[in-house]
């Protein structure tokens, strides 16, 4: 197995915190993210990891929510093709994440598809694979979504081959890295809620 530390690391103030490796690097301030937001880069593999809080969409069944919010990624990020979804999960109680007696379930899928970075066109798009979770905190009315992203392919007109260089991603083991579906798994698992008070409401 690759050696890449992980340790449990601090969200939003400490309120929440998540396990996953210390290569990826806060940007949150530097990148001026809304408030609801945290993302975490690794900028030598181009690869980053964003826990997002959202208002409960009730409108929105548990089952395929992780789809749902996979395709509504790719609209938002102006996906060419939109989200090929390679494989979704079924639903599972979120152990340890209850409110009361309301139970709180997560669903993951599993998503390729093409965006560019910042601000350029469809001709500079990546080809990446995406990893998303959502854990829906019911009883605080809130949709957790852990997104991980993953280079496929790098684009020669994408600012990110300047960085990690363009084509073929090379695989994160080669690199001595742990891979991105594992780091996506520690960060799903290793999930805690320290302070409920974040969402306004202690259990």
């Amino acid at each position: 197995m690759p050696e890449d530390t992980s340790v449990n690391r601090p969200l939003f103030g400490g309120a929440i915190t998540s396990t996953f490796p210390l290569r990826f690097t806060d940007v949150s301030n530097i990148r001026q993210v809304p408030d609801h937001q945290e993302v975490f880069v690794d900028p030598s593999r181009d690869e980053s990891l964003i826990f997002e809080l959202l208002d409960l969409k009730t409108d929105v069944p548990d089952n395929g929510s992780a789809t749902w919010f996979l395709q509504d990624l790719a609209n938002e990020q102006d996906a060419a093709e939109g989200a090929m979804v390679i494989e979704q999960s079924g639903v599972f109680e979120a152990n340890g994440l209850n409110v009361g007696n309301v139970p709180s379930v997560v669903s993951t899928a599993v998503a390729q598809m093409g965006i560019s970075k910042g601000r350029q066109g469809r001709e500079a798009q990546n080809i990446v694979k995406v990893y998303l979770a959502n854990i829906r905190l019911k009883g605080v009315g809130t949709d957790v979504l852990i997104t991980a992203y993953e280079p496929v392919l790098i684009n020669p007109l994408s600012e990110s081959a300047a960085t990690v260089g363009a084509g073929v991603a090379v695989p994160a083991a080669q690199s001595g890295r742990l891979p991105m579906a594992e780091v996506f798994k520690l960060a799903v698992t290793g999930f805690k809620v320290n302070d409920w008070n974040l969402f306004g409401a202690a259990p």
